[in-house]
């Protein structure tokens, strides 16, 4: 992590080396991660251009850093006006976000049963999240959907407690229940934009 760009955000990145040193899956360090974020966000860093991009037809996930054990990865969203997610889960793996520009929608579910590949699954409340407000997810709360219904674009970082290369989706079937399927995640390019 050598370079003097970006130095609140490497820093950052520092910091996380340590919170997830020891037992990286632990609810305190969960937390531990969630309050580092909110630092970083209230002293208002700037980030690389590569991950300030947005597309016109998804929302893009750009990889702004892997850490090399996989302990961790940092993702930031780029969300144009009116682009979600659908109904997911996070694989088991713990989640950080916070949004760094603009305001998004986070519905959380609950998941009331699952048979075969058919979910029964309640919403429970919106968190509409601007500038500075973050959120952790810990297993098994991490159903949700993100959106972004307003009229600017919107920018979030997500700190995961491993590597996500894939997760469910729950796709409403219009009986009340939901679809499940598995979804490959990917990211906009291969390589960090911070190394």
């Amino acid at each position: 992590m050598e370079g003097s760009s970006y130095p609140e955000v490497r820093g950052f990145l520092r910091d996380l080396d340590g919170l997830v040193a020891g037992d990286g899956q632990a609810p305190e360090t969960v937390l531990a991660v969630k309050q580092r974020l909110a630092d970083l966000i209230a002293c208002c860093p700037e980030f690389p251009t590569a991950v300030k991009s947005v597309s016109s037809d998804h929302y893009a996930r750009h990889l702004l850093y892997r850490d090399p054990s996989e302990r961790y990865e940092v993702i930031v969203m780029a969300w144009s006006p009116g682009q979600s997610t659908p109904i997911h889960d996070h694989s088991g793996i713990w989640c950080v976000e916070g949004v760094i520009e603009g305001v998004i929608d986070v519905t959380r579910y609950e998941m009331r049963q699952m048979i075969g590949e058919t979910a029964d699954m309640q919403r429970t409340e919106v968190i509409h999240a601007g500038l500075g407000q973050c959120g952790a997810l810990i297993p098994p709360v991490e159903y949700h959907r993100i959106s972004n219904p307003y009229p600017q674009a919107a920018f979030t970082m997500h700190v995961y407690g491993g590597r996500m290369r894939t997760c469910r989706v729950f796709l409403e079937r219009g009986d009340g229940t939901f679809a499940v399927e598995s979804k490959e995640l990917g990211t906009t390019s291969a390589s960090a934009a911070i190394s």
